[in-house]
């Protein structure tokens, strides 16, 4: 058995670029794993492998911290004087005006932060590992650096591991990277800057197995794995403070700084000048304070927010932190992620290439609803117009493991989102997967595995005739054919021309496959490579993406300010921005199919790297567009965007996004395929999916803040006017005298506080449930530091 030593750390060697042997040489493992006894040692020496809890702030503390504001501790210090004056009554009413609005802001407060449990939840709770040479079932935090772990199918990787085998092993890493396919993975070391999405020798914790089997050394664990990474970038997280929330600490210190002044004034004055008691005038200065302090101010915020909520929850915005409402309102910035969020996060042939002539597949997603295009639009059926494209059609639908079934109201598929999206295109035509099935029996198959890239299938036709259909990377097929399918025919395999087409479909961001055919003896049984080294006729070129949304380009259309048509023209003024994991052609296309303003300069995860924060903060504007981009990466851009003095709205659906989504002033996750850790660090979650509903959330969090600024300006009078009637009784002398000799004010402070908390409040509500302004979204975002109340307001107040 190996020699028990320490191990190096794990930033002391590039996993992804390393050899295998290399690998295990710096972990001091061996095939056969280690021993039970070595794995003792290295899990007290490296810790479990699980993520840190996360701090959370107890109950009492969080209500405590509602009474952190300059207008409360105002009021407090009325209470104590009242108290030392022994006027109990008005001490308790006081007091209990304080813990009504601090239990108001602590029930309204958004739910505790589970963001890093969902992140928790998203490790495997067990893996299957080799130890003293066995295999054996072990919990997964159990695991340590130099462990042989087995994958396969259905599997979650445990840890992060360097593969050391792989047998046609594909993983998903959608909520790590965004990337929208399945990733082929190799044991071949990568280049050292290879981005996340592209570290093919690599499998990380918390991603699924999607296909095949493999086999690796873990390299890290715990805290040093990506997610761990990504679980601590998110606790390090600041939450920044709302719009609304700091204009009214700026309003409060102001309010308080005046009522300070006119309170001294009016003791002293009545003290001095009119020779009342000492403490009588403390009374009137409290009176004073507690009438032009706006005590059912935080109740008509709170129930204004509530009701935008309700609105909002009616256009499929779940809001889950009150604040965010307001915030939607006064957003300049929405950085989204692509992949299901911009686009449907189903694969789609949107080109069909042949020789002759080109298809544009029309229709989005799984369902098969669409059609057939030629390149002045003229419409194709394949059943009475096109046998060729039939033909073609029926070989993608016969070389596939996929299938696509309505379940209900939704088309699902099994298998590759690839393959899945052929069989749709098939569907499209007319197709019956099961009856071609039948028609077409397969008798064996070599199938896809990342070194070959390529699959193949033998098929009869009950004829007494068989045929060979090889897919995969156009390359890997191109270099098997000599002949090319032209005019009905097989004529000279023209390979410089279809390099040339391969080009010009992937410009357009999409995905290429091959196809090819070739005749084989009818009695042909089993299928050899040898079969498929020479002599297919070439085919076609599928092209394929996951395409965007139509209720996206809609929106965006509203927010940047286009004209889709008269109706749709409206002038938001927000800039739209795609930071995703995706390849920047990809990116680019779907950025142009959008509208999204710049969408011809990407700057990728690589060029970020590159850049210090000085040149981030100077292009960050200019950019919309930024492609194969890590957690790290989104959440700079996001800091540097909002350094710019905007308010940034990010949206996302996976575990990359969270960081970013918690420190954005709107995190906005997707409600059916986001992940629960995006949701738990978001402040909205869209029900449907739709980035459409934002559009519509921003419209309502302006209308908020229109009707929060109306209540304010009605609720304010109100309280000018019973300071007013506080200082008019000292300064003019219109107090009364009681029996006893005592000065009393027209109006005592419990008065004060039923007109402020119960009156004012009541009559205040109205304007919380007033509809949009006809211009609401025909104006450009209000500036961050734009002040409650203007001059103007003021002067009218």
């Amino acid at each position: 058995m190996m020699s028990e030593k320490n191990i190096p750390a794990p930033e002391n060697i590039i996993w992804h670029a390393a050899s295998v042997q290399e690998v295990m040489l710096a972990l001091g493992s061996q095939e056969d794993g280690l021993s039970h006894q070595e794995g003792q040692k290295r899990l007290e020496e490296f810790g479990p492998n699980k993520l840190a809890k996360a701090r959370k702030k107890g109950p009492l503390i969080r209500f405590l911290l509602q009474f952190h504001n300059v207008l409360i501790y105002v009021l407090l210090g009325a209470a104590l004087v009242t108290a030392l004056l022994q006027e109990w009554l008005d001490t308790a009413v006081i007091f209990g005006v304080t813990v009504v609005n601090a239990l108001i802001g602590f029930i309204q407060e958004g739910k505790a932060e589970k963001s890093l449990e969902s992140i928790q939840g998203m490790l495997a709770p067990k893996a299957l590992a080799l130890r003293d040479g066995q295999r054996q079932t072990v919990p997964a935090e159990e695991l340590v650096p130099g462990d042989i772990i087995l994958l396969k199918a259905g599997d979650k990787v445990p840890a992060d591991v360097r593969l050391t085998e792989v047998f046609d092993l594909q993983i998903d890493e959608a909520a790590l990277t965004g990337e929208s396919v399945p990733v082929n993975k190799t044991v071949h070391p990568v280049e050292e800057e290879a981005g996340l999405g592209d570290r093919m020798s690599m499998a990380y914790s918390g991603t699924l197995v999607a296909y095949g089997q493999g086999r690796g050394v873990v390299a890290s664990t715990a805290e040093q794995t990506e997610i761990g990474r990504i679980s601590s970038l998110l606790s390090g997280v600041e939450t920044l403070t709302t719009p609304l929330l700091k204009q009214i600490a700026v309003f409060g210190n102001w309010l308080t700084a005046a009522i300070i002044t006119l309170a001294g004034l009016t003791f002293f004055f009545g003290f001095l000048i009119r020779d009342f008691a000492p403490g009588e005038m403390f009374l009137a200065a409290v009176g004073l304070a507690v009438a032009a302090i706006p005590e059912g101010l935080p109740a008509i915020m709170t129930i204004t927010l509530a009701i935008g909520v309700q609105r909002m929850a009616r256009r499929n915005a779940i809001i889950r932190r009150l604040p965010a409402v307001e915030t939607l309102g006064s957003v300049s910035v929405i950085c989204s992620d692509k992949t299901g969020t911009l686009s449907k996060n189903e694969m789609t042939v949107q080109t069909i290439s042949t020789a002759d002539v080109q298809f544009h597949v029309t229709g989005v997603g799984y369902e098969p609803r669409g059609g057939f295009q030629i390149s002045d639009h003229t419409e194709v059926d394949p059943l009475k117009e096109d046998f060729a494209l039939l033909n073609i059609l029926r070989g993608a639908l016969l070389c596939n493991d996929a299938t696509v079934s309505k379940r209900g109201d939704e088309w699902k598929p099994e298998g590759s989102p690839t393959e899945s999206a052929l069989v749709v295109a098939a569907l499209k035509a007319g197709l019956d997967q099961r009856r071609e099935n039948e028609l077409w029996p397969r008798r064996d198959t070599i199938p896809f595995s990342s070194e070959n890239k390529f699959m193949a299938t033998l098929h009869h036709d009950h004829q007494g005739r068989a045929y060979v259909y090889l897919k995969g990377a156009p390359e890997r097929i191109w270099e098997r054919c000599s002949a090319q399918l032209s005019q009905g025919l097989d004529q000279d395999f023209d390979q410089d021309s279809w390099h040339q087409k391969s080009q010009d479909i992937a410009s357009q961001g999409q995905r290429l496959l091959g196809l090819a055919v070739k005749e084989v003896s009818g009695d042909k049984q089993d299928l050899e490579f040898e079969d498929i080294e020479d002599g297919f006729t070439f085919w076609t070129l599928f092209g394929i993406i996951d395409p965007p949304r139509e209720e996206a380009i809609q929106a965006a259309a509203q927010l940047i300010g286009q004209c889709l048509s008269v109706d749709e023209c409206y002038s938001a003024g927000i800039v739209v921005k795609m930071i995703t994991g995706d390849h920047a052609l990809t990116a680019r296309a779907i950025a142009r199919e959008i509208g999204i303003g710049n969408w011809e300069d990407v700057i990728t995860g690589q060029d970020l790297e590159k850049m210090s924060q000085e040149e981030l903060e100077d292009r960050v504007l200019h950019v919309d567009v930024f492609a194969r981009t890590s957690p790290e990466h989104k959440l700079r851009l996001v800091q540097a965007i909002q350094a710019k003095q905007q308010i940034v709205a990010m949206t996302g659906d996976g575990v990359n996004d969270a960081p970013a989504l918690k420190r954005a002033d709107v995190g906005i996750a997707m409600g059916s395929n986001g992940t629960e850790a995006a949701k738990e660090a978001s402040d909205m979650v869209l029900a449907d999916d739709n980035f459409a509903s934002i559009s519509s959330a921003v419209e309502e969090g302006r209308t908020v803040y229109d009707n929060l600024k109306k209540a304010i300006l009605f609720i304010l009078p109100t309280n000018g006017g019973q300071a007013l009637v506080v200082m008019a009784s000292i300064f003019l002398g219109l107090g009364m005298i009681d029996a006893s000799g005592h000065f009393t004010l027209p109006i005592t402070p419990p008065q004060i506080l039923w007109i402020n908390m119960v009156t004012a409040v009541t009559l205040a509500l109205a304007l919380a449930f007033e509809p949009s302004e006809s211009n609401v979204m025909r104006r450009p975002p209000r500036p961050p530091d734009e002040p409650i109340l203007s001059g103007f307001l003021i002067w009218r107040v």
